[in-house]
């Protein structure tokens, strides 16, 4: 609980901070005002819960699924060391892939009295665990909204780079109703690697199933169904880079898996093959991509996700300049397909996501144990 003197150092650093603009300045000034002893709730009694990076389509979703005791606090910023004090008031944040939970920002939640983080996506890799544990504050996430959607946006991708839609389509709103260029293949009996066979990979098998694909899987804990599935084959990492003409990612982002696709793991990829990644951007040495574009060896990527998106991604750039040179040289690419972090992006989806991330906080506020809990391994 904060005390007097508390609130008087956070109105002092309100009042002189450089980075808050006099909107937010107000807004976090009433904050203070309202301060009664149950701080984090409204005179009401709800718990007030700060989500960070809010989009139209997250305040629909949280608005509408919203428990009578908690009380929205919508914030348009990204969450960092600069905008964290905008949680003041509140003990529970929710954040997204792209917000920065680092030590600093983490530090400025526990100094505010923050409680609980509440991811509403299933990764973690951008939360300091560690930070977090020494600053009691406990971490939950949503493990499974909608593994589908991520799944056909995957199969999306690699249909839209295969039959060249996204060049049919702006050559036919320009009149020019030419075919030359645009031959694909049958996916049927196409060898597609399957990197991660998690919900999501295991969604994205069932459909190249369904294709006629043959499909080789990768992944350090195998599925024990899947594995005797005679339909499927599990096989090492190097074999699939080997065997696979279009591979498809669908692995967690961690020390073990970062920059899993690299020169030299594309050095051992077969001449033309695709490359998808609709997991996470780091996965990708985005260097070693371009090099293998430029050289015929990869022939065609989907991307959902990009190494350093978090500037770009969920923004509206076509006012300015993309100072980053490295994305800035893949959207150069007519055989690259970009979309913006969006293949989480179904109605089904984001009802889940809502509905799982206020059961969680619900957890936390009864004091349950927290099902969805991220821990230090």
């Amino acid at each position: 609980m904060k005390t007097p003197d508390d609130i008087q150092r956070i109105a002092e650093a309100i009042t002189v901070s450089s980075t808050l603009s006099a909107t937010n300045k107000k807004r976090l000034m009433n904050v203070l005002n309202e301060h009664n002893n149950r701080f984090g709730y409204t005179a009401q009694g709800k718990l007030k819960l700060a989500i960070f990076d809010t989009r139209k389509y997250d305040k629909r979703g949280f608005t509408k699924y919203c428990p009578e005791n908690i009380e929205l606090v919508p914030i348009k910023s990204s969450l960092n060391k600069d905008t964290a004090v905008l949680a003041l008031g509140c003990k529970v944040v929710c954040v997204f892939v792209n917000d920065k939970c680092d030590r600093a920002a983490i530090e400025v939640l526990a100094k505010y009295g923050v409680e609980l983080i509440a991811l509403r996506c299933a990764g973690y890799n951008n939360v300091d665990l560690v930070a977090c544990e020494d600053h009691n504050i406990r971490v939950v996430r949503v493990p499974a909204y909608s593994p589908h959607a991520v799944a056909e946006h995957t199969i999306a991708l690699i249909m839209m780079l295969n039959r060249n839609l996204h060049k049919a389509y702006l050559r036919n709103r320009s009149g020019q109703f030419l075919l030359d260029g645009l031959v694909g293949f049958d996916m049927h009996k196409k060898t597609v690697g399957v990197i991660g066979t998690g919900k999501i990979g295991r969604c994205v098998i069932d459909i190249l199933l369904g294709f006629g694909c043959n499909v080789l899987c990768y992944d350090p804990y195998p599925n024990d169904e899947l594995a005797t599935s005679n339909q499927i084959r599990y096989v090492t990492l190097n074999e699939l880079f080997e065997q696979s003409q279009i591979i498809t990612l669908h692995s967690p982002l961690n020390a073990d898996t970062f920059h899993m696709i690299d020169g030299d793991s594309i050095d051992k990829m077969l001449d033309g093959v695709m490359l998808i990644n609709t997991s996470r951007g780091g996965l990708v040495d985005t260097k070693a991509l371009i090099k293998g574009l430029k050289s015929g060896k990869i022939a065609k990527a989907g991307l959902d996700v990009y190494e350093e998106e978090a500037e770009i991604f969920f923004k509206d750039k076509s006012e300015g300049v993309i100072d980053d040179d490295t994305f800035a040289r893949l959207l150069t690419f007519n055989n690259v397909v970009i979309t913006s972090h969006q293949a989480f992006l179904t109605n089904e989806a984001l009802t889940n996501i809502a509905q799982t991330t206020f059961e969680n906080i619900g957890e936390y506020i009864d004091g349950k144990p927290l099902t969805n809990r991220v821990e230090l391994s």
